[in-house]
C-alpha cells in the first residue's frame, strides 16, 4: 500500500491508498459474491414455482400466514417474484441490490424463527445476509457502473 503523508498545522495525517494486488482481490471478491447471490436468489426464487427443493408453503409462520390477505400459495408465488427480481437487481445494480437481498433474508430468518425447532435455518439466513451486506459494500468500493478501471 502507498503512503501519502500531509501535515496540517502541527497534526500529520496519513493517507493509505489500497494497492493495484489488493483492489484486484477486492474485485474477485465481490464477483463471486455477485454471481453467487444473483444464482442463489434466481433458483430460489424460480423454485418457488416448482416446489423441487421444497414445499415453500410449509415454510410460512402460522401467525404471518393468518394475517395475509391472500391464499398462502398465492403469497408464496409473489415471495418467489420477489426473489427473482432480489436476483436481477445484485446482477445488474449489486450496489443496491446486495442491500435489498440482506434486508430481505433478515425478514425471512424473522418468518423462520416464528417456526418450531428451525433456529438453525434462521441462523444461516442471518449469515447470507451478512454475505450479501458484504457483497454491497465491495459494490459500493468499486469504480464505474460495474467494472472497476484498470483491472
Amino acid at each position: 500500500m502507498a503512503e501519502t503523508q500531509l501535515t496540517i498545522g502541527r497534526v500529520p495525517y496519513v493517507f493509505i491508498t489500497p494497492s493495484v494486488r489488493s483492489q484486484r482481490f477486492n474485485y474477485h471478491a465481490f464477483q463471486v459474491l455477485r454471481a453467487a447471490y444473483t444464482v442463489l436468489f434466481l433458483l430460489a426464487g424460480a423454485d418457488k414455482f416448482r416446489h423441487l427443493l421444497t414445499n415453500w408453503e410449509q415454510e410460512l409462520a402460522a401467525p404471518i400466514a393468518a394475517r395475509l390477505p391472500v391464499s398462502i400459495h398465492d403469497f408464496m408465488l409473489m415471495v418467489g417474484v420477489t426473489e427473482i427480481f432480489a436476483g436481477i437487481l445484485i446482477a445488474a445494480v449489486p450496489r443496491i441490490g446486495a442491500f435489498f437481498a440482506a434486508g430481505w433474508l433478515l425478514a425471512v430468518a424473522g418468518n423462520v424463527l416464528f417456526l418450531q425447532d428451525h433456529g438453525d435455518i434462521a441462523l444461516r439466513n442471518v449469515g447470507l445476509a451478512l454475505g450479501a451486506l458484504a457483497l454491497g459494500l465491495l459494490a459500493r468500493s468499486q469504480r464505474g457502473p460495474l467494472l472497476p478501471r484498470g483491472l
